[in-house]
């Protein structure tokens, strides 16, 4: 049987900021668990994000990141407008030019803004 994705941790300076900028982005539930904070699909479904403090900030590039797509109804254009005036910030990564947005969340992580709705 093999293992189930359940839940993505998150390192943090700001665990309350940062767990409220990616939940307005995603518009999932935030539960406190402590010092921790989780996210949780309204849906109930698999993977959670859990965000917990830490005290070093980020100092290189991520090797894993987010991926995350405007709705059905919603396009890219608009989606980076509403992501930017969350806090988001457009980043280089040397992505070069693609079909993708790569941003940053407000403690530097990347993540990408994808073309197609979902």
């Amino acid at each position: 049987m093999p293992a189930v994705f359940s839940e993505l941790v998150v390192d943090a300076n700001d665990v309350p900021a940062l767990a409220e900028f990616w939940c307005r982005v995603l518009d999932w539930d935030l539960t406190v668990q402590g010092e921790d904070i989780e996210l949780n699909a309204p849906d109930g479904s698999l993977p959670t994000i859990l965000f917990q403090p830490v005290p070093e900030g980020k100092a290189v590039k991520n090797r894993l990141h987010i991926d995350v797509s405007p709705a059905i109804g919603s396009n890219q254009e608009s989606e980076l407008a509403r992501l930017l005036a969350l806090g988001a910030k457009p980043a280089d990564v040397g992505q070069g030019e693609q079909s993708w947005h790569v941003l940053t969340d407000p403690e530097g992580n990347e993540f990408c803004l994808l073309r197609t709705p979902k």
